[in-house]
């Protein structure tokens, strides 16, 4: 069974971002699918502000497919809310990354909670084959989060 755990640990990266229209139903509603991409938002620039843009990972021939995710709906977000993105490393092993979500608004003077969750990535090359992160990007993330003793 899958560790749902989603608290978020430093440090917190937080961004903002507006609903558009495209992001909704025809009841004017976020997506549910859409808080997955809102995620991958919130987690690569989170990388990016850590100097580890993805891009660079994947000149390095290094890809990070999601193996897991998991989203608890808590209230529904609607077009042109600003919503708030909080993303966090969580953990780090040798060969997978995962990360932490919460996803709010601001709704009559207080934050509300809309969705949170994780997503967990492996790093594999090119042809998907799982392999360790290169000691030099897990420099670099370790000093976002250590590595986990295995």
């Amino acid at each position: 069974m899958a560790d749902l755990r989603m608290e978020l640990c430093e440090p917190v990266f937080r961004m903002e971002y507006r609903v558009i229209y495209g992001d909704t139903d025809a009841g004017g509603l976020v997506y549910n699918a859409n808080y997955l991409r809102f995620m991958e938002m919130g987690r690569t620039e989170m990388m990016r502000s850590h100097g580890l843009p993805y891009s660079e990972m994947e000149q390095e021939g290094i890809i990070l497919p999601v193996t897991e995710c998991y989203l608890r709906y808590k209230a529904s977000g609607r077009y042109d809310d600003m919503i708030s993105i909080a993303t966090s490393l969580a953990e780090v092993t040798r060969h997978t990354l995962r990360f932490h979500y919460r996803i709010s608004r601001q709704h009559e003077g207080r934050e509300q909670l809309l969705v949170k969750g994780f997503t967990k990535h492996a790093c594999t090359d090119r042809q998907g084959r799982l392999m360790p992160f290169p000691d030099s990007v897990m420099a670099q993330i370790s000093r976002v989060r250590p590595l986990e003793k295995s």
